[in-house]
């Protein structure tokens, strides 16, 4: 496993990232394109399009869950539930959105130019 210097990469070199790492499961698990096409009902070429970084966010579910790897979603984005303090504050409401900063903003770690040209 390599570690990526996510933050220098654009979105889209994200995205096509996302689409090889899938490629490689359907590899491994020696199911064919058209198989997952058919099985999803989507054509190969849109199958093409989520491995080069442009598919929909449900056809990427769709497709890890015909390569039975739908546990990677938790990975992706863990589940993160609010601390027992923040519950008491909220008494039971559930949170519909965020407040806005007492402070600053933390920036966002600026992207050397030279590293996103690279992509």
């Amino acid at each position: 496993m390599t570690d990526k210097n996510w933050y220098s990469m654009t979105d889209q070199a994200i995205a096509k990232e996302i689409g090889q790492r899938i490629e490689q499961l359907r590899l491994e698990a020696n199911i064919s394109q058209e198989l997952i096409a058919e099985e999803l009902g989507i054509t190969t070429k849109t199958y093409r399009s989520l491995k080069d970084g442009k598919g929909k966010f449900e056809t990427i579910i769709g497709v890890l869950r015909i390569l039975n790897r739908l546990d990677l979603v938790d990975r992706f984005i863990p589940e993160t539930p609010f601390s027992p303090m923040e519950l008491m504050k909220l008494k039971g409401k559930q949170r519909q959105r965020a407040s806005k900063p007492k402070s600053t903003v933390k920036s966002l770690p600026e992207q050397d130019q030279n590293e996103e040209d690279q992509w």
